[in-house]
């Protein structure tokens, strides 16, 4: 009578004897060989003496060690055990006698973990028979037995090759196992946790074995992948379903969803370059398929995963998955085109710590192509370009988040680019569509084509284009922080409020201003000039005055500034333009409070006191001419602005007298400015400072080298040489003959002529010491040509050098 057993730690059922088992297993020993056991094979008189009478008695461990000294010393018996095991492991199963299913197993382990001869082959595949049996049974326990003597096997090094075994079987079983859906939940827990242990381990014992079946192959990717994600979807579920806060670390080892993204992230670490895309395409699928874009939040956290697993130098192929997909996606619904947007842009930020390397433009190029269709999806109302009258097709609201998705994403990828990418990352959506960031370096960051380019759209006619690209050269210009201490237009009567961050203008920005300041002084001007400018548009213009007073000045900037300024004022009080009353009166409150703030900063109290005069006069008579009045929700202004005092300007004169006593260049403040209206720069290089300059004072532009490289150079030939060379001779001669006379003077003159020349000269160099000794006591911009913030603070003035009394002796 046969007797069935229960699994492993149950041998024997309900109601039957240990003796009926021992008899049944002695009847199977005789049955082999008929009545003579001694005739019998050693191997298999070995295999059957390791399983005891009772198999709740476990493995005999003294049979099994002369067993495994047996399989060492004649390694050409491992195969015949191996089947010989795997033949008893079938018959026990089908006979559901679980308690020697187990000490087969144990047995097969034991020997796979002791023998690693040449020989290790064939009994490999008796053992991953007998595992391949366990995992086709119905019963949880046998399942999870095979598959941890299966992980056992994974870590396993192997030292002689295989070139015929196959793992599709385990691969499509634990991915089965992973998706398991068993009533019991604690049951369900323990087959899907061995399912991951499963999958775990084909990789590992196949990832790196080229002689092994490609685990990358898509067959494979599409099961593993797939089940693994299925379980770090599920991971709420077991958390929720938690017994109690005692149990809690218990749960925590057994939960499927950590093992998973362990198991996930060893799979993508292996992950060589040419085996990425079969490793990503399943999750972008699996996302599709479960509608898991729309949430995004899982998205999300499986792309970090993978973008934190994965080789640094392979992100760029990730990024080109994800661009990929959202080009096939064109026509999908907004929301999941924004969450695959959002996805890119957490896994962009992520790849651009590593190596983006040519992804760069391409991913600019996909994100500005997107934006643009769903442009027209909203204009059209459908995915087809034709305008729809229905409803259901495509909801605005929808397509406005997936453009703000976008925008994001571009704005927080660029900004973690290299300082030398972003000019040409702008440079390349300036010419696809029409950003801005910070720099350090103004020359590097606003090349010459660059700029000309982004000047050129700040005179369109399109409002919106004009103050995106002020947006843009704020950006690029504050590099303290100082911007949003501009947004509101005031004339603060103490600066120091403001807290402003005030650092020494570098050599570079020197240069930088040196060559491109008339062009943005330009483009101030003509922007000041449009009839659609708003509020946004004045405000954007204050800022961008300040921060170049801040952040680019030195003393001559700080003159044609003023300059500027007091030009926007004439253009608004003359009104060639014809401008509406609004723009006028915005200009006029524009250049108060600028001219405001830049007379604190230089802290001349002349120059300081005259602004506000005229502002205090504003205040009681004009107050429409003021900031606080223009630039609110309800403006007051002014229906009669032709007649406006001079008592309410900013007088070029006056302001021209007090800086010059102060250092500044009177002669250059006192001249208006005078932009080039022509468009010529548009077409060509722009000009230089000393070129414009050269427009207005001719005297100063005879020295500047810009009009020197103007000139046509001259043919050098031989009577041209011959030329230089006599008239050098004759300077010399001239130069002798002036010393000559100088000395004769001297010597033949009288006395009384000698010393009204002196006294002459003396009276000259006095007036000179008075001019620096004003300067002394009254200091200008700091040497460097850098401004002085003093934001409004008491100065401590001393007794003047030249007031003071000194003994005759000291007379010069």
């Amino acid at each position: 009578m046969e007797t069935r057993q229960r699994p492993c730690g149950d041998a024997r059922r309900k109601g039957s004897a240990p003796g009926e088992a021992a008899r049944a297993t002695k009847g199977q020993t005789l049955g082999v060989c008929g009545c003579c056991g001694a005739l019998r094979p050693r191997y298999k008189r070995l295999v059957d003496n390791i399983f005891p009478e009772d198999p709740e008695d476990g493995l005999v461990k003294t049979n099994m060690e002369k067993l495994t000294f047996y399989a060492l010393s004649a390694p050409e018996k491992l195969d015949r055990i191996g089947a010989y095991l795997s033949e008893r492991l079938i018959r026990d199963v089908g006979r559901h006698r679980y308690g020697y299913v187990c000490i087969a197993m144990e047995a097969l382990d034991q020997l796979l973990m002791a023998c690693h001869c040449q020989s290790i082959n064939l009994f490999v595949e008796s053992f991953l028979k007998m595992v391949a049996k366990l995992l086709e049974s119905e019963k949880p326990n046998l399942q999870i037995l095979g598959t941890n003597s299966f992980v056992k096997f994974a870590n396993i090094e192997e030292d002689t090759p295989s070139y015929h075994r196959s793992y599709d079987f385990f691969v499509s079983r634990f991915s089965e196992m992973c998706h398991s859906s068993h009533d019991d939940l604690e049951i369900k827990t323990k087959i899907r946790m061995s399912g991951i242990k499963g999958l775990q381990g084909v990789v590992r014992k196949t990832v790196n074995d080229e002689l092994q079946a490609n685990i990358w192959d898509p067959q494979h990717m599409d099961k593993i992948v797939p089940s693994l994600l299925f379980n770090l979807q599920h991971v709420e579920e077991a958390e929720s379903r938690s017994p109690s806060p005692l149990q809690a670390p218990e749960k925590e080892k057994e939960n499927p969803a950590e093992l998973a993204e362990r198991c996930l992230r060893e799979l993508l670490g292996r992950a060589a370059f040419g085996n990425i895309k079969n490793a990503i395409k399943p999750v972008l699928i699996h996302l599709d398929n479960h509608s898991l874009w729309e949430p995004k939040v899982f998205a999300i956290r499986c792309f970090k995963i993978i973008m934190y697993s994965i080789q640094p130098q392979h992100s760029h192929l990730v990024i080109q998955q994800l661009l990929g997909h959202l080009d096939a996606n064109s026509r999908s619904a907004a929301t999941v085109r924004a969450g695959i947007v959002e996805v890119l842009s957490e896994a962009a930020v992520i790849a651009a710590t590593g190596s983006v390397g040519p992804t760069v433009l391409e991913m600019f190029n996909t994100l500005l192509r997107q934006l643009r269709l769903s442009i027209d999806y909203a204009l059209t109302g459908s995915y087809d370009g034709a305008v729809s009258l229905g409803t259901n097709s495509i909801k605005e609201h929808e397509e406005r988040m997936f453009q703000e998705a976008v925008i994001k994403t571009i704005g927080s990828f660029a900004s973690t680019l290299p300082m030398y990418q972003r000019s040409e990352v702008i440079l390349f959506i300036m010419s696809k569509v029409s950003l801005g960031f910070q720099c350090s370096n103004m020359m590097s960051a606003l090349p010459s084509n660059f700029l000309d380019r982004l000047l050129s759209t700040a005179l369109m006619d399109d409002p919106e284009i004009r103050l995106f690209v002020l947006e843009i050269l704020i950006s690029f210009i504050d590099r303290h922080g100082n911007r949003h201490k501009f947004s509101t237009i005031s004339t603060l009567s103490d600066i120091s409020v403001l807290k402003l961050k005030v650092d020494k203008c570098s050599r570079q920005d020197t240069i930088f201003m040196k060559k491109h300041a008339q062009q943005l002084y330009r483009h101030i001007y003509l922007s000041c000039k449009e009839e659609t400018n708003t509020q946004k548009h004045y405000e954007a213009l204050y800022s961008l005055l300040a921060l170049i007073s801040i952040e680019l000045a030195n003393e001559e900037v700080v003159v044609d500034l003023i300059r500027l300024v007091l030009a926007i004022q004439d253009l608004a009080q003359v009104n060639e333009e014809n401008l509406p009353v609004y723009n006028r009166c915005a200009l006029f409150a524009l250049c108060a409070a600028y001219l405001n703030l830049i007379s604190q900063l230089t802290t001349v109290p002349a120059f300081c006191q005259h602004i506000h005069e005229v502002i205090e006069t504003r205040k009681k008579e004009a107050p429409y001419m003021l900031p606080e009045d223009v630039f609110v929700e309800k403006p007051r202004l002014s229906q009669d602005l032709d007649g406006v005092v001079i008592e309410f300007l900013f007088l070029q004169s006056k302001i021209s007298e007090v800086l010059g006593g102060s250092g500044y260049n009177s002669d250059r403040l006192s001249l208006p400015y005078i932009p080039q209206l022509t468009d010529e720069d548009r077409l060509s290089k722009r000009k230089s400072i000393g070129e414009t300059i050269s427009l207005q004072v001719e005297v100063e532009s005879r020295n500047s080298p810009e009009r020197e490289e103007r000139v046509p150079a001259e043919e050098i030939t031989y009577e041209t040489l011959k030329k230089a060379i006599v008239d050098s001779v004759a300077v010399e001669e001239q130069e002798r003959e002036r010393r000559r006379q100088v000395v004769e003077k001297f010597q033949k003159a009288p006395f009384e002529e000698i010393a009204a020349h002196c006294g002459a000269r003396a009276s000259l160099l006095q007036s000179k010491l008075n001019q620096i000794f004003e300067i002394t006591i009254r200091p200008p911009p700091s040497p460097s040509g850098t401004i002085t913030a003093a934001y409004g603070q008491p100065q401590n003035h001393s007794i003047p050098v030249y007031e003071m009394k000194f003994p005759d002796l000291c007379v010069y």
